[in-house]
């Protein structure tokens, strides 16, 4: 076990709003590494969290007097083509994901948007991606994870193999288990795509077609944004995503256009369309990361809220809180994510989910102004107001957020898998050191 002096760095994370005082960072370059602290942690009642690449939002992965373990280390990843697999160290990032995987063809069914995260942390929390309403979350792609438990012991786990371990990891918020490595599958990369951005005025007519399109196969990736329109409004925008065999000759006017948008109600004057390598469509956020840390504004703290919405609470829900006061900075230093879900594509049971086939994924992606402690008190409370009155129409927590949550909010956030994961934390850990950021226990 090596550790280091320095904890300045582990003391905050993107979310930049809760700091910590650890005892100190261990880097881990091997899961025996892992072992040792929690096998030393446990007994001492030490809280231990991981970190990869940092980008929890509300000290989710910080540990208040115990230790971070620094995950940088176990960055390996391997692709083995020929059984359409790739196994990956917890602190690899996304980006290294699709470097080895598409230089063999290949690629993962489910990406994350932001390719810096971590591999261990992204399948902590679920993971959702432009292809979620067609296969899932990221973690439900996966086929086996490497993990260390509460209790020190180092353990494979997959659907066949300590199911229990298995479901209790993916999604499971780092509760009963430290993940340090995971088999991912694959499936045949395109080599290009067509991408297509589709406005709207109404937002009845943008979930009517965003619907259409989440039901069918034409896309195979569909994504959405709520957008400041002139004049004070907001406008809607569709970003849907065909694979393509290659770029069509220069001035000749692609022949499946009509075909794939031709029946929606999107606004025929402003819709975009461009062919991208599959590559270039994958790292699309690269570019937007790059201007906002030369910015400062990577640094600044980030008050984010996600929900899952029932389908048809969306457009009655989002017009309204769109134009509460307490929302008003998303107009200039935020983005509004409106992604379509099918309930029967997401398995991973401790990702609750509202009733009905048809849903809705929310994120307020925002950033607060530095130095505004109060500004940034006020935006989790609007936050906490609307997880409330989205609970009142049937939605739930995504739990990547800027938001304090009580272990009876938890209890309630899980309802019926709640015992399940009980039963896991009593048994892969009893002393309950793991990710207490999350504050799921008393």
């Amino acid at each position: 076990m090596t550790g280091t002096p320095d904890v300045k760095d582990v003391t905050v994370d993107f979310g930049h709003i809760i700091d910590s005082c650890p005892l100190g960072v261990v880097k881990a370059p091997s899961a025996a590494a892992v072992q040792e602290l929690l096998t030393f942690a446990g007994p001492h009642g030490l809280p231990v969290s991981a970190r990869g690449g940092g980008q929890a939002l509300y000290g989710q992965g910080q540990a208040h007097g115990g230790y971070v373990v620094d995950m940088a280390a176990l960055n390996e990843v391997r692709c083995i083509p020929h059984e359409r697999t790739l196994t990956a160290g917890a602190g690899a990032s996304w980006r290294d994901v699709v470097r080895a995987a598409l230089g063999e063809g290949l690629t993962p069914a489910v990406l994350p948007d932001h390719l810096g995260g971590s591999v261990g942390g992204v399948l902590s929390t679920g993971g959702f991606g432009g292809s979620s309403h067609r296969h899932g979350l990221v973690a439900d792609r996966v086929r086996e994870v490497e993990v260390v438990t509460g209790t020190g012991e180092h353990l494979t786990c997959s659907p066949d193999r300590r199911p229990d371990l298995f479901r209790a990891v993916l999604a499971g918020l780092g509760q009963c288990a430290l993940i340090v490595g995971a088999t991912l599958a694959l499936v045949p990369a395109p080599t290009h795509v067509r991408r297509y951005r589709l406005y709207y005025d109404s937002p009845d007519t943008y979930v009517t077609d965003q619907r259409r399109l989440a039901r069918d196969a034409r896309f195979s990736h569909v994504t959405g944004q709520a957008r400041p329109a002139l004049g004070g409004g907001w406008q809607y925008m569709i970003e849907a995503v065909a694979p393509h065999a290659a770029p069509p000759c220069p001035g000749r006017p692609p022949a499946d256009d009509e075909l794939l948008v031709g029946d929606l109600e999107h606004d025929r004057d402003t819709e975009e369309i461009a062919d991208l390598s599959y590559a270039e469509y994958l790292h699309r956020l690269d570019r937007d990361e790059r201007l906002l840390r030369a910015t400062g504004e990577w640094d600044r703290p980030h008050p984010w809220l996600t929900l899952l919405l029932p389908e048809q609470t969306v457009t009655s829900f989002v017009p309204a809180l769109l134009a509460e006061d307490a929302q008003r900075g998303l107009r200039t230093c935020g983005t509004v994510q409106l992604r379509p879900l099918t309930g029967r594509a997401l398995h991973a049971p401790l990702v609750p989910r509202p009733a009905g086939e048809l849903l809705c994924l929310l994120s307020l992606m925002r950033t607060a102004p530095p130095g505004r402690p109060g500004v940034v008190r006020q935006l989790v409370a609007a936050n906490r107001a609307l997880y409330q009155r989205a609970r009142t129409v049937g939605g739930v927590l995504h739990p990547v957020a800027a938001l304090p949550m009580t272990p009876d909010d938890w209890r309630a956030h899980f309802g019926p898998v709640w015992p399940e994961l009980v039963r896991a934390k009593d048994r892969y850990d009893p002393h309950h050191i793991l990710t207490r950021g999350y504050g799921l226990w008393a």
